[in-house]
Formats: structure tokens, sequence, C-alpha cells
């Protein structure tokens, strides 16, 4: 029996990558299914498997898949209930975010943040495009990161054109497994190409009717870095939650987290209940006002479309 790590997936086919570095072209074994898992794809980038080599056409048959370490998930849309796993087996994910050109907002942030959370995967957040910004958004990134390094997460500003601060992320990826995520024109291919020179990604533009981004990544890759990997992955439009309770939310916010034990409530679910320490700790400061907005919305199953940096 043959293993290997699953680089690529195209559609019905898999590139994996075995111990000695040969890429073979896999299929999956009949109505192949990962027990407890119902997404459109039933194997992921990242993933471990073992498969037959066939002596017909030198393909592969995927016969399993090792149990994931972890992994990040999401629903395509909110009213859809097929779910797509993004990547596995991570040791990190840098959401890859701009500030403009376009925007990225904070609600589809903490969607991801909330949900790498849930599935152990820690999490990078860095802002790219920073040689475009004027002062008012310069402002507005590094109250921000104020707010996100107060949780915990690891905050950069980069720009993939000048190269500004790539050494420092340079630095974050070494000897890690690292997904990079983000919507479509925040310049992830272009940042891994200025992180990688030889890489090749193709670069797409923004268009200047809406400022949104156009998909130039069709599907997820992954690409050796130094002693780790990258995995590049298409752009996604927005960020569904999967199989959360609303118990359960608050526990994702690493700042709500800390306070929970002194809720008058073992139950309180931090938006109505009289004693309870996530609003206080919001009144007080401790807690952004945009962070306790997001958490609602997440709770009540609402999208966050408003342009939150005016705010």
């Amino acid at each position: 029996m043959n293993k290997g790590l699953v680089v690529k997936t195209t559609g019905k086919w898999y590139k994996v990558r075995t111990s000695d570095g040969e890429v073979v072209d896999c299929r999956l074994r009949g109505n192949f299914r990962i027990k407890g898992i119902k997404s459109t794809n039933p194997i992921a980038v990242g993933d471990f498997v073992e498969f037959e080599l066939q002596t017909t056409d030198g393909t592969g048959l995927i016969t399993a898949v090792e149990e994931r370490r972890n992994c990040i998930i999401r629903r395509s849309t909110k009213l859809s209930k097929q779910t797509h796993i993004i990547a596995a087996n991570l040791d990190q994910a840098c959401l890859v975010a701009t500030i403009g050109f376009p925007r990225t907002s904070t609600g589809f942030i903490d969607r991801f943040l909330v949900t790498a959370e849930a599935y152990h995967v820690p999490c990078v957040l860095v802002f790219n495009k920073t040689d475009l910004y004027d002062d008012e958004l310069q402002e507005y990134q590094e109250s921000l990161f104020e707010v996100y390094r107060k949780a915990g997460y690891t905050c950069i500003g980069v720009s993939a054109t000048k190269g500004t601060n790539l050494d420092e992320l340079k630095t974050l990826l070494e000897g890690k497994t690292t997904l990079f995520a983000g919507h479509s024109g925040v310049g992830k291919s272009a940042l891994l190409n200025a992180l990688q020179p030889g890489l090749g990604l193709k670069v797409g533009d923004v268009s200047m009717f809406n400022m949104k981004g156009k998909h130039t990544t069709t599907f997820a890759e992954l690409f050796p870095f130094g002693d780790g990997f990258i995995i590049d992955t298409p752009g996604i439009k927005e960020f569904g939650m999967v199989d959360f309770t609303k118990e359960e939310v608050s526990h994702f916010f690493p700042e709500m987290r800390a306070v929970l034990h002194d809720c008058r409530f073992a139950n309180c679910t931090h938006e109505h209940e009289p004693g309870c320490a996530v609003k206080q700790a919001v009144e007080q400061g401790l807690i952004a006002d945009f962070r306790y907005d997001n958490y609602l919305n997440i709770l009540h199953g609402e999208e966050m479309d408003i342009e939150d940096w005016k705010k």
C-alpha cells in the first residue's frame, strides 16, 4: 500500500506526493466517504492518504485517508447545507485581508477566526496592500491591530508589491504548513509570488466597477516552502459557519472566553441576561464593540455586509 500527501485537488482528481517526492494522479475508489464528514470534497489538500497504484496507467486509487489533526471548513452560502473543506492538517492559517481595494469586513474576518478557533488552527492576520493606504486607512488598520493583538492574534501589515514586512512574514512560515485564505483580489497569489519567487502563480486584477477581486486561483494547491509548506486557495466570497451551537460561539472569541466564568448564569448568551461579564467587558472597552456586534450576528446567523470600517 502506498501513502502520500494530497498537494492539489482538481475536481475528481487528486495529486498525491509520496515520501520520495513522486507526484501521482489519484482518484477515489467507488463511493468513498470520510466518516462523519458531509462535504462537497471528501478529501482536501493537506490530507494524508493511502492509495493503490494502477498498473494499467500509473494512476492511483485512494482507499483510505488518515484521521485529520484539524481543518478549515465552511459553508459556501448562508442557505446552503453543503460544506467545503478548504484544507487539512495545518500548523496555522494566514487570513489575508485588505482595508481597501477591495475592503475585507471585520464580519468576514471574525467568521474565519471563529472557525479557526473551533477547529484548533492558530491564525495570523495579514493585511496586504499597505502601500495604497492613506492616513485614514492606516489609522484604521492600527486600530484593528490593537483589537486583534489584545485578543491574542499576530497581525502584520505587508505590501506584496513593495516587499514591506515580508521577511517578518517569512519567519512566521518557516517549518510550518500554512494555509493562505481570503477574498479574491486581496493579493494572496501576488504575496506568495513575492515570498517565494518562482512559484509563478497567476495574479488577477480588482474590478474598478465594484472594487471586488476576480478569481485567479481555481483549485487549492500545496507548495514546498523552505522546511514547510504553503497552501494557496481560491478566493472566498462568503464564509458560512458550520456546526456551531449558540452556546459555543462565545468560547471561540478569546477575549470573551477570558471572562465567561464571571457571568451570573452558566448558560448566558451574553445578549440580554443580567450579570453578564461579557456585556460588562464591552461597556468597559475591554471587548471591542465591533467584535461583540459580529458575535451577535454569528449568534443569529446573520451576514455582516455593512462597511464597518466607516464606524
